[in-house]
């Protein structure tokens, strides 16, 4: 069984906001770009707290059942979802929720780099997450925690995954 690093609503936001100094004090990017699903909560504070654009990548991976550990193989939607300009994709930020093998972040720096409409403009894209696990192979330009291991994470809201909407329905009825 893989060890698990559970992570609080709090411990969270802790998190998101050290890392927002990071990017802060040593980077000024002119667009944020999330990894979905993952870099969802995170680039919605990060674009509040700096005041940036953001655009999203779509990824899944699919790896099948029983392989909660295991990276499949990558598949991007056709788009950037958007409603920043072309010419705010200067220096990207990209962003994911951790950096786990390396693989999503490398392959989503070559499609951002391909990507048509924006890819002339791009001049620059460094990375960011949360968490670095001890075997990837990417080094990450921010991220305030490097985890000495490989633990699977729980993020505060992955609960939901495991939860049908009668449950929910349910459980607010009785609150």
């Amino acid at each position: 069984m893989t060890n698990k690093l559970i992570v609080t609503f709090e411990e969270y936001n802790k998190i998101v906001e050290k890392l927002a100094i990071l990017i802060h004090q040593n980077y000024k990017p002119t667009v944020l770009v999330g990894i979905m699903r993952g870099a969802a909560p995170i680039i919605d504070i990060l674009s509040r707290i700096l005041k940036l654009p953001i655009a999203y990548i779509v990824i899944q991976s699919y790896s099948g059942k029983g392989t909660e550990d295991k990276q499949g193989e990558l598949m991007f939607a056709r788009e950037i979802s958007s409603l920043a300009n072309n010419e705010d994709f200067k220096r990207v930020l990209l962003i994911d929720d951790l950096s786990d093998t390396g693989l999503t972040l490398n392959k989503s720096i070559e499609w951002l780099k391909n990507y048509g409409p924006t890819k002339d403009f791009i001049k620059e894209v460094k990375t960011a997450c949360l968490w670095k696990k001890k075997s990837s192979t990417f080094e990450p330009d921010f991220c305030p925690i490097k985890l000495n291991s490989d633990p699977w994470i729980v993020q505060p809201t992955e609960h939901y995954e495991e939860i049908s909407i009668k449950k929910i329905i349910e459980k607010n009825k009785k609150g």
